[in-house]
């Protein structure tokens, strides 16, 4: 598996710890590093806790940003696992230079089939191609 590929199945599993334990950040990266059963290189490491940090800085915005292209969907009545994707998905879409968009909403996608239900890869994929279309149609135009 690619670094970055499993640095956001890390941070995925560390977003959804905060929202359903409501610990901190910080005590939920020291609790689910010592818990990993894989050995994590520094790059994955750091990669998935600046995904999280980035994410939880920023989730008004990021929720502000979900509510405003869900149409008939309180973002509280979505399932936590296809909230938590879309959240990092935008703050990587929204916050960072160096990913394309098309790369953070694939990987959004592949993460949905794999962590969330039958119909989540589709969900999540009509939701973030709607901000990334709408959002950042002149940010990575050529």
């Amino acid at each position: 598996m690619r670094k970055r590929t499993f640095a956001r199945e890390c941070a995925l599993k560390i977003l959804y710890r905060i929202e359903i334990s409501k610990e901190s950040v910080d005590s939920s990266f020291k609790d689910f590093w010592s818990k990993a059963s894989e050995s994590i290189n520094k790059e994955s490491h750091d990669f998935a806790e600046t995904l999280v940090k980035g994410t939880c800085e920023n989730i008004k915005t990021i929720d502000e940003t979900i509510s405003k292209y869900t149409d008939n969907w309180d973002i509280s009545r979505m399932a936590v696992i296809d909230r938590n994707i879309m959240r990092m998905s935008i703050y990587e879409m929204l916050y960072r230079d160096d990913i394309p968009p098309n790369v953070s909403i694939n990987e959004a996608i592949e993460l949905a089939k794999k962590y969330g239900d039958v119909d989540s890869g589709k969900f999540v994929n009509g939701i973030l191609d709607k901000i990334k279309k709408v959002e950042l149609k002149d940010k990575w135009a050529k």
